[in-house]
């Protein structure tokens, strides 16, 4: 896959640096939430995606009741997103959630509108009264790693992988 420097197209206005101003509201994304949710994941993965598939699995995955993207914006500006997919799962005898992205404009980083986004997905996990909600990150992405303790999960397990 092609790496590629992303450029920031994502901010019209400058923030301002209170909490307090910055004032998001947190709702389902729309379809015409793809191009930023799109930008987003080009900047997580720090690569140029293809817009057509992303397109064709946001549109897939935002039909399933069991995939949950939301998105932290006010008036002027769009935060980020996070989604969440919950399954039964048979070694948990129920219903477990996993964090499958999430992403805060870099900007916008620090101001709390992650854990606005996170107590979102507690209450959707409280509702259905999940398990346990699950989120994985790159080992080497430490910060990262920070964030999800602080937001009070635990690291339980480990996860490998094979890319093909």
């Amino acid at each position: 896959m092609e790496k590629f420097e992303f450029k920031k197209l994502i901010i019209l206005i400058p923030y301002q640096h209170s909490k307090m101003h910055l004032n998001p509201t947190i709702r389902k994304i729309e379809k015409n939430d793809s191009l930023f949710i799109y930008d987003c994941l080009c900047q997580l993965k720090n690569e140029k995606l293809d817009f057509k598939i992303i397109e064709s699995i946001l549109e897939e995955n935002t039909r399933n009741p069991n995939y949950h993207y939301l998105i932290a914006e006010n008036e002027q500006n769009k935060f980020g997103f996070i989604s969440f997919h919950i399954q039964n799962l048979l070694h948990h005898s129920g219903l477990v959630g996993e964090i499958q992205e999430f992403f805060i404009v870099e900007q916008f980083r620090g101001k709390g509108i992650g854990k606005q986004l996170v107590d979102e997905i507690f209450k959707i996990s409280e509702q259905l009264n999940l398990k346990s909600i699950e989120v994985t990150t790159n080992k080497k992405k430490t910060d990262n790693i920070l964030v999800y303790q602080s937001l009070g999960f635990n690291l339980s397990h480990n996860k490998f992988t094979i890319y093909r």
